[in-house]
């Protein structure tokens, strides 16, 4: 069972990994022949803050496993410099999501450790917003492999303060190496309508990424004259019944969900083809994922479930990329890993290869 999807183009460089794998040089003699000194032994630590408790374990496992995997690549040692790694979980077992509070508490834990220098986070966009000050004020270094809401970085494209509200003070610390929303969003509107949608129903789950995508696609939608049966928000819920008739009442032919796979989204499918069992069901990467399919069973099949994507889905990997799958899976076993495991590996690389242009300055986090 798999979702048809299409790619959201304008892909982040995956196919660059070799550039971030060598060791440091030794330092060459002086011209009168003597050695200089060598660098003292250091170490230095790199932490991730993902949600691993929750719908969306899956993925966020696959990720720390690529973390891992570039890092043994390495011997987790840059010349005389010691890479430590430690794995945070910012979701509850209350929520089975991210928390807030939580993802707050993995950013000081990393602060409060004198060797960080980087901190792979978060899945969430909801949770950057969180930890991104943060990280800041202490000059550490922030890489997300997936997140994707545009304010984190893009002027004029969220909230108006965005993103310089959270850099107070001081130096941008935070980077991404994933496309944002406004690509992905714009993408979802006009692959539906291709499909043969004319009336949408925009259901986002009220979160930053999910009404973020939403209302991409909802102006994209409208832009290219695609009528908009409804909109609104539906927190994660045991079902979404009433929001499913409400769907049918509209007439609408689509419906467009912006959300994660924690948020039950396969529950809303579930519900929607109860009522609708031909309606288009269409999300973003948010729902791109095993879990999800796992969860919507037969709802998903029969063609009528898609899911875009910013990058390329293993099955088109190539290249070093194609090279680097086949290491993952002789490493961790297993079939191919969901979609953003190879961004986490791509995370990491960033982290060490700014480690290793540091040089003896590897433990200075304003280098």
């Amino acid at each position: 069972m798999k979702l048809a999807h299409r790619l959201a183009v304008l892909l982040v460089g995956v196919a660059v990994f070799a550039s971030a794998c060598g060791g440091v040089a030794a330092p060459s003699p002086s011209a009168s022949g003597s050695a200089s000194a060598a660098p003292a032994a250091k170490t230095v630590k790199i932490w991730s803050s993902l949600p691993m408790t929750g719908a969306s374990r899956t993925q966020t496992v696959q990720i720390v496993n690529a973390i891992n995997m570039a890092l043994d690549e390495i011997n987790r040692k840059i010349g005389t410099t010691t890479i430590e790694f430690e794995a945070l979980d910012d979701a509850t077992a209350a929520k089975q999501s991210w928390d807030a509070a939580q993802e707050s508490e993995n950013a000081k834990k990393a602060i409060a450790d004198k060797r960080t220098v980087a901190y792979i986070g978060t899945f969430n966009s909801g949770a950057a917003k969180v930890s991104i000050p943060l990280l800041c004020q202490a000059s550490i270094v922030m890489i997300s492999p997936a997140n994707t809401y545009p304010g984190l970085t893009k002027p004029g494209k969220g909230e108006a303060d965005e993103p310089m509200k959270y850099y107070p003070s001081c130096t941008h610390n935070y980077f991404r190496v994933v496309p944002a929303d406004d690509i992905q969003g714009a993408v979802g509107a006009v692959w539906i309508k291709e499909l043969g949608a004319k009336k949408t129903y925009i259901v986002h789950d009220t979160q930053l990424y999910g009404k973020g995508i939403a209302d991409v696609f909802r102006a994209k939608a409208k832009e290219i004259g695609l009528a908009e049966a409804g909109y609104e928000g539906a927190d994660k819920a045991d079902n979404y019944k009433a929001l499913a008739n409400k769907i049918k009442e509209s007439g609408a032919d689509s419906v467009y969900y912006g959300g994660i796979v924690d948020q039950n989204p396969a529950v809303l499918l579930k519900d929607v083809r109860v009522v609708l069992p031909n309606i288009i069901f269409m999300g973003p990467d948010g729902i791109n994922c095993s879990e999800f399919l796992k969860a919507a069973g037969p709802a998903a099949e029969g063609g009528k479930t898609y899911s875009t994507f910013g990058g390329l889905p293993p099955e088109k990997y190539s290249g070093k990329t194609s090279d680097w799958l086949t290491r993952y899976k002789a490493k961790f076993g297993g079939g191919n890993p969901d979609a953003y495991a190879v961004y986490g590996y791509e995370a990491a690389l960033t982290a060490i290869a700014a480690i290793k242009t540091a040089g003896d300055k590897a433990d200075d986090k304003a280098t």
